[in-house]
């Protein structure tokens, strides 16, 4: 089998970008993408907030049907990749219209997250949100007014719950953490949204474990019980790396590769949720739930392929999360040991030894593309040249 046969594993929109960026570079291989979920590669962020009360399926859609016959590309939706056979250089699949086997000359692991189950008793009683069919489900849910219990107070936790409260909901978060998005930003930035749902009426229990789920709610580790027509679990996600563990590869928070997005067999790479990476900026392994991340892994990877580039994936990482009517962007990635400081209203500096590495901002689009840039730079950014970049 030789390299003029691409397969990626996963039609997310990093597994999608990878067959876009692969044509755009003029890669004349066989491509096929293989999508375990039915139906078109679809834009999963807005499921946890625009789509939730009015959205339409149809405008979630990536690119039409059209789009892979004119780029040759054979995509198998609905099929699930149950094995890599690395030394046939093959995949066993399983799908109503897949092959049994299907050979590969390099494969693209993009095959995402799934949700967490903390050890949480009853969680057969909480619904999920993480795909489109998961999100229609809740949208049925949400039709009359009740009373809602969500666990996790995570990014999509609490655009679940602005929402939820906009449609006349009563909202309760529970979230073991001290404070909210705590893996995410700044203890500031995290009060800030504390005060927000707080005074859109969302009840918040912070540092407090759910201990079991029942059909009317949620009992919690310090006794107390939470009543609820029904629970959301938000509670994080959990790496797909199971199908690259079975056939060896290395593992360790994700699917483990190189500077170059290269696992530790040549002939197979590893994009988006799904990879650990070496931080091009501190040399830590990190593993980055973000579309950003995953298109612009998408695109080194599939310039690597078309056109031999050996460049190592340096792009500044970047997030963004709406709810209600704050806009969080965050810009850079700081670790838990990073230092915040306050620039102005509405934007937080996060320092480590190696200086700036994060700045977040509420509300503040203009200053968030200034910090972008000021991060891509080589000059380190000091705190006064961020406060002086807020006042202009």
């Amino acid at each position: 089998m030789t390299a003029d046969r691409v397969v990626i594993a996963g039609a997310g929109q990093g597994g999608l970008q990878a067959a876009i960026s692969l044509r755009q570079a003029g890669f004349g291989g066989a491509i096929t993408l293989v999508g375990a979920e039915p139906g078109l590669p679809y834009q999963r962020p807005p499921l946890s907030k625009a789509y939730l009360p009015a959205g339409k399926a149809e405008a979630l859609v990536l690119r039409p049907a059209s789009f892979f016959a004119s780029k040759d590309i054979a995509y198998l939706p609905g099929t699930v990749v149950e094995e890599i056979d690395r030394n046939a250089g093959e995949l066993r699949l399983a799908g109503p219209d897949a092959p049994k086997r299907l050979g590969y000359g390099h494969l693209i692991l993009a095959t995402g997250t799934r949700n967490l189950r903390p050890p949480v008793d009853g969680l057969e009683h909480a619904c999920g949100l993480r795909t489109l069919a998961d999100a229609d489900r809740l949208r049925a849910r949400l039709a009359t007014p009740q009373r809602i219990a969500v666990i996790g107070g995570g990014f999509i936790g609490l655009e679940f719950a602005a929402v939820a409260r906009k449609l006349g909901h009563a909202v309760e978060v529970i979230e073991a953490a001290p404070r909210l998005m705590a893996r995410a930003v700044s203890a500031l930035t995290a009060e800030r949204f504390a005060r927000w749902h707080r005074a859109a009426g969302t009840g918040l229990h912070l540092g407090t474990a759910a201990a079991s789920v029942d059909a009317g709610g949620v009992s919690l580790a310090d006794g107390r019980r939470i009543d609820a027509g029904f629970v959301l679990l938000a509670a994080g996600v959990r790496p797909n790396a199971e199908l690259a563990g079975a056939a060896g590869l290395e593992t360790g928070n994700g699917i483990r590769v190189d500077a170059q997005l290269l696992t530790s067999d040549p002939q197979i790479s590893a994009l988006g949720d799904c990879a650990c990476f070496p931080d091009p900026r501190s040399g830590r392994m990190v593993r980055l739930e973000s579309v950003q991340a995953a298109t612009d892994h998408a695109r080194l990877i599939a310039l690597r392929l078309a056109k031999g580039a050996a460049e190592p994936y340096a792009a500044l990482p970047w997030f963004w999360s709406d709810q209600g009517d704050l806009k969080l962007q965050i810009a850079g990635l700081a670790g838990p040991e990073a230092r915040e400081e306050a620039v102005a209203d509405g934007v937080v500096a996060r320092f480590d030894a190696q200086g700036l590495a994060a700045v977040e901002t509420v509300g503040r689009p203009a200053i968030h593309m200034k910090a972008r840039k000021l991060l891509a730079a080589e000059a380190p950014a000091t705190l006064d040249v961020l406060r002086d970049v807020a006042a202009a």
